[in-house]
């Protein structure tokens, strides 16, 4: 006999006022009752809600579940009669194998460790400027606008190839699509106009391919319509992802006064308060599977079809794998978080956002010791649960000038 399971009925579910960097309370409290919970999706579906550490890991290994976007249902969208589509070509995140290896494969070796961190001295010179910029233009500054998106949307358009002069109008568009507050209308007009200028940028490599990743894929297999797609995942994959980290990221810090000192005293301490923020903070927050036959999963019959969704962020809160699991310690020794998920999904530029993270946070720390919030902290405004990637919508801070 199946033994009663909790149940889940809202999501979003909301973060406790004061809690920025906690899993939203329901979550944590969905947990307590047990690694797996029931929830129904909008239009009655029956689902379920994984938010233990050790099961989030095994059903991302486990290839009876799928990724495919035409067998996905949304948390929170009632989809009704209508019929969604496989995932565009290129788009490999929401697609199986062997789509999903034709496209990852020939992008495996450009995001290697030693590849990323030949990058190191490029990040190092973009933050340095940004920097610059800010004390030039003296306090008080958004740290978002003013450093954290710039320095991965910097990255992201160098690596694919956007010219200079395309950058900014490219990365306004692609904010309006991602930030979660965006209109339905004015979301999908800035998609189409991404789309439309990823395309009229793969046909110019095409034509005159160029040192960067899509001007490297001219020369394979691959049609326009492929690295079109493939281009718009990396963009989406590698901003808006370490933007947010960067900027939350500091916010925590700012929060944990002892914990940013002893990042600023141990230069060595960069590697392991990186790797503790993307554990304490996990902005890419849940994922989505599809059972693709019967399946046990913590003691539950996850039937063929049924549709399941993965909370990274209260897996990497769970106190069976993390000592203190909602205290920032920069000094744990209880790695192996899921913030860039598990199993052939693994996020493929992890790489490239540890390098970023390395370099950008311990540098501002260093070059503003006095950095502080210029607002309380209960009036940082975050972006809404609705939005795939948890963040503040600005970070308003200060310092002694």
């Amino acid at each position: 006999m199946t033994e009663s399971v909790h149940t889940v009925t809202t999501l979003p579910a909301a973060r406790r006022p004061g809690c920025p960097f906690d899993p939203p309370a329901e979550l944590v409290d969905a947990r307590r009752h047990g690694p797996i919970s029931r929830y129904t999706f909008p239009g009655g579906r029956p689902g379920w809600l994984v938010t233990g550490y050790d099961l989030v890991r095994s059903v991302l290994a486990d290839r009876r579940f799928s990724s495919r976007k035409e067998l996905m249902l949304h948390p929170t969208i009632d989809y009704g009669d209508i019929e969604v589509p496989p995932a565009p070509p290129g788009e490999f995140l929401l697609m199986d194998e062997p789509r999903h290896g034709r496209y990852r494969k020939p992008l495996v070796r450009k995001f290697t460790v030693r590849r990323m961190r030949q990058l190191t001295e490029r990040v190092e010179q973009i933050t340095t400027e940004h920097l610059d910029a800010m004390e030039q233009a003296g306090p008080p500054a958004d740290l978002v606008t003013a450093f954290a998106k710039p320095i991965p949307a910097i990255m992201i358009c160098e690596l694919l190839g956007v010219p200079y002069q395309d950058r900014a109008s490219f990365q306004e568009q692609v904010d309006s699509f991602m930030n979660g507050e965006t209109s339905d209308e004015d979301l999908l007009a800035a998609y189409t106009a991404t789309q439309d200028y990823l395309a009229e940028l793969v046909a110019a490599k095409r034509a005159n391919p160029t040192d960067d990743i899509l001007g490297d894929l001219t020369d394979s297999d691959l049609t326009d319509e492929e690295l079109k797609g493939i281009a718009l995942l990396l963009l989406a994959a590698g901003l808006d992802t370490t933007a947010n980290m960067l900027a939350l990221g500091t916010f925590a810090l700012l929060r944990n006064p002892e914990q940013l000192a002893a990042l600023r005293a141990d230069p060595a301490l960069a590697d392991p308060a990186v790797e503790e923020l993307l554990r304490y903070l996990t902005v890419a927050k849940t994922f989505m599977r599809t059972a693709l036959e019967d399946v046990e999963v913590g003691g539950q019959t996850i039937r063929a079809g049924s549709p399941v969704i993965l909370s990274y962020h209260t897996a990497n809160h769970d106190p069976e794998r993390f000592a203190d699991p909602h205290v920032l310690d920069l000094g744990r020794q209880d790695g192996g978080h899921l913030a860039f998920g598990h199993g052939i999904h693994q996020c493929l530029g992890q790489q490239l956002a540890r390098v970023e993270l390395r370099v950008a946070l311990p540098a501002l720390v260093h070059r503003f010791p006095t950095l502080r919030l210029a607002v309380p902290a209960e009036e940082v405004p975050l972006r809404p649960e609705s939005a795939d990637i948890h963040g503040v919508k600005s970070l308003p801070v200060t310092w002694d000038a």
